[in-house]
Formats: structure tokens, sequence, C-alpha cells
């Protein structure tokens, strides 16, 4: 057996054991890096270490932190009731607010991590004061964020035209952000649906109602009056917007910072905050990325492409092309993935028997749409953040959730784009460039790094910070996430 497939067995393992034993699977995963590094890769520790998503891990402990900070001062109560002013007491209606506020952040310019690390803990807490389910809010969250991040003057969308036009395919701007924000929309209308957002409050009154039925009244002091913790907490939480935004600072970083100085001035606060990170959850991520790490280092996921990449049968291969994107992007680079995804697909797009602009439409959107898992930047911002949950229910719901995203996304999203009539009549209204019938620019490879460097993407792991790269001469900025 080879080593590749020994490792793909090591993670079904770890996997299984998680779910049935009530193990922490980030545990499992550190024993399985070390026992596949050691045993079967013969990797260092420092090999192994490597893998280790430091950048997570300070995103996850900063924006928790800081977050914590503004449960424990009764910020988060204040914004609730502010948001709840401003639509006038509809509560059915906050979702799709945090859903249009993710996804203007990112159409604008915000990598995904840095509008979710914004959005999904004010969210989130909303949801809990109201007794709106965590996942429902939460996908709302990503989804939305997902949602305008293909716009042409966004991070994603830069990215992807930009590989599009290296690559000589025909290449429609509008139709790749309209399939990513069409996709994402019918996504979150149908989880609105199935997770009774439609029992939701429609009236100032009937939430009122609802929320006195289930937690009472809270202190007046809990819900208007801004006391000077509050103010700085809110101070603070702008400087985070505008640090992340507009000067591309590390959202992990900006966030423990803010969240330090707040301590200094209120230790109490600091105090109660640290001791609500949500340390498993830290543990959960690092350790599951830690492994994936070792899995890309050995070339498993090299190995899985070449493998479809292998198939003579252009449909079939796209088809899985899509689902092996979806699948690694659940757990490491959306835009790595993408960046390697694209260049392989050329060989297909140039027997002329898949629309190019679709395909690529339909890589993209299976490559990010699955965020919402919560191995991912953005799951795992969503689950850290959600207060008053049994943690462990809500990662079981958020995967099964990603996996959904998994099966049902990659075909669904390319259906109608892989025959060559819709390829005409997408890439009719293309930018100028060369026919569908393109012919490949290099060799055919697979998902490892050397795959990644013809598009100018290294495919690296997930960063969590929201930080742009330094763009390289002829690329467009490649973000870290």
């Amino acid at each position: 057996m080879s080593d590749e497939l020994i490792s793909i067995l090591v993670l079904v393992v770890v996997f299984v054991i998680a779910t049935t034993r009530s193990i922490n699977m980030g545990a499992l995963s550190f024993a399985a890096a070390f026992g596949v590094g050691e045993l079967v890769a013969d990797f260092s520790a420092d090999h192994i270490f490597a893998g280790f998503p430091g950048d997570l891990f300070v995103v996850l402990v900063g924006v928790t932190y800081l977050f914590a900070l503004a449960r424990a001062n009764g910020t988060t109560d204040w914004l609730v009731h502010a948001s709840i002013r401003m639509v006038g007491g509809r509560v059915a209606l906050i979702p799709w607010v945090m859903f249009a506020i993710s996804g203007v952040l990112t159409a604008i310019g915000a990598v995904s991590p840095a509008a979710v690390a914004i959005v999904a803990p004010l969210a989130l807490s909303f949801a809990a004061r109201y007794r709106i389910s965590p996942l429902l809010m939460g996908a709302m969250v990503v989804h939305g964020a997902q949602g305008g991040g293909f716009s042409p003057i966004s991070i994603y969308g830069s990215i992807v035209n930009g590989i599009v036009d290296r690559e000589k395919l025909p290449g429609n701007e509008v139709t790749l952000f309209l399939a990513s924000l069409v996709v994402n929309l019918i996504i979150a209308a149908v989880v609105f649906v199935v997770c009774g957002g439609l029992k939701l409050p429609r009236t100032a009154v009937a939430a009122a109602e609802e929320r006195a039925d289930g937690a009472g009244e809270a202190p007046a002091d809990a819900e208007g009056r801004l006391t000077p913790a509050r103010i700085a907490t809110l101070s603070a939480l702008v400087v985070l917007v505008v640090a992340v935004l507009a000067f591309d600072l590390d959202a992990g970083l900006t966030s423990i910072t803010l969240a330090v100085a707040l301590s200094v001035f209120w230790p109490d606060h600091g105090k109660k905050a640290v001791n609500e990170v949500t340390w498993p959850t830290v543990l959960l991520i690092c350790g599951v990325l830690t492994y994936v790490g070792v899995l890309d280092e050995m070339g498993t996921i090299d190995y899985a492409g070449k493998a479809v990449s292998d198939i003579g049968i252009p449909l079939l291969a796209a088809l899985l092309l899509c689902y092996i994107g979806a699948i690694v992007s659940a757990f490491a680079s959306s835009v790595g993935i993408m960046g390697a995804l694209i260049p392989l697909a050329v060989p297909f797009l140039a027997q002329g028997d898949i629309g190019a602009v679709g395909m690529i439409a339909a890589l993209a959107v299976s490559a990010t749409v699955v965020d919402v898992s919560p191995f991912s930047t953005n799951g795992a911002l969503v689950l850290a953040n959600a207060p008053d949950v049994d943690r462990d229910r809500f990662f079981r719901q958020l995967m099964v959730y990603g996996g959904i995203m998994v099966v049902a996304v990659p075909r669904s999203s390319g259906w109608r784009w892989w025959s060559p009539a819709s390829a005409e009549r997408a890439d009719g209204e293309s930018r100028p460039g060369p026919s569908p019938r393109v012919q490949p620019t290099g060799p055919t490879r697979g998902f490892s790094r050397a795959a990644a460097e013809p598009s100018g993407i290294p495919p690296g792991r997930r960063s969590a910070s929201g930080r742009r790269a330094a763009p390289r001469s002829g690329t467009p900025p490649s973000p870290a996430h």
C-alpha cells in the first residue's frame, strides 16, 4: 500500500474514533500527524510542526478573546439591541442583514475570514439572545461573505480572473460574480427555511414577547446605557474594522492587541474573557490542519489530483475536479486549491466539450462554498464565537452541513455549464480572448505547489489573518486566505 493511501486511511480512522469515542479530534490529529509523519513519511518533528496553522491559532484566540471581553462588559448586548431598533424589532430580518453586511465587506475587498471575524461574533450573540439557531446565523454570515467574494474588485475575483488571463482562457467577471452570489443566496434561503427562519418574530411586539418568554427582562443597564467600558470596546471594534479593511493589518494580532489594551483598564473583564476563549475548539482546528499539512507535504493531495487528471472522460473528470476542490478546500486553502484546479482543467477545456466560463465558475464556487466547514477558517470562527451552545453538538452540525455542501454543490453548481451550448452562450459575452478550444500552456500537474506556480498563487495553508500578500509583478494581489 502506498504512503498516500495510508495517510488517507489514517484520516478516516481519526474521524471515526473522534465521532464514536468523544475524543477531541484535534488531539487525535496531532497523534496521527506524528505517527504518519515520523513512521510513514520519515519527517522530522520540525517538518511536522511546519504545518501548524499559527496564523489561524492567533485569529481564533484573538477574535474570541476580544469579543469575550465585549460580552463580559455588556457591549454585545448593547449592539444586539441597537440592531433590533434599526430593523424596527423584526428579528426575522437580522439573519439577512448579517448576510448582506458580510457580503458587502468581501465584495469591496475584504478577505472572507476578515469579514466573518468581524460579523460572526455579533451575529451569534444576537442568535443566542433571541433563540435563533446558531447554525442558521453562522451559515448566513459565511454564505454572505462567499456570495460577495467574487466581485470584480474583490480578492477572490481578482485572483481567479488573473489566473484565467494567464492561462489564456475565456473569462467573464460578471458571470463569475453572479454564479457565486446566486448559489450562496439560494443556499442561504434554503437554510433560512429549514432552520426555522420563517418562525422568527416579524414584528417588534412579537420579538418582545418571544424574549420575555425565553429569558425574561434584561436589566436596563445591560440594554441601553453606554458605560466607559462599552464605549472603549465599541471604539476597539471600530479600530479592528478599519485596521483589517483599510490597512490590511492581521486580524488576529490586532484583536489580541486591542483585547490586551482593554484588559489593562478593566482587568476583571479581561480575566473572565480569557476563561471564555474556546480552547477545545482551538485544539481541534489546529490539530486537524496540522495533519492536513502532513498530507500536503507527503503529496497525498497531488496524488488524488493526478488520479483524476488521468481519467479520459472530460465531463467526469470535470465533476471529480469540483468534488476534490470542495473536499480539500474544506480543510485547506481555497485560494491555493483554485490556483491548482484551474490550470489542471485546461486539457479538458481544450477539447471543447466543456464551457470554460461555466467550468471556472463551478470550480470557484465548489472551492469556496464549503468554507462553512468547522475545519475552515470561517467555520472555525463561527464555532468559536457561538455563546451558550453545546459546542460538541454544534461542531457536529457544522460538520454535517459542510458535508452536505461538499456532496451537493459541485454537481448542482456546474450542471448547466458543462455543455458546449452553454459554453457558447457564456463565452460569447466574455472578455476578448481565445476560443474555448484553448491549448494547454504546459504539462498537466496535480495539486502540489508546482501546480499553483503558473498561476502565481502560493497554495500554502489557509491563512486566517485577512492580510494581503505583496503582489508579484504581473499578478494580482494574493491574500493569505
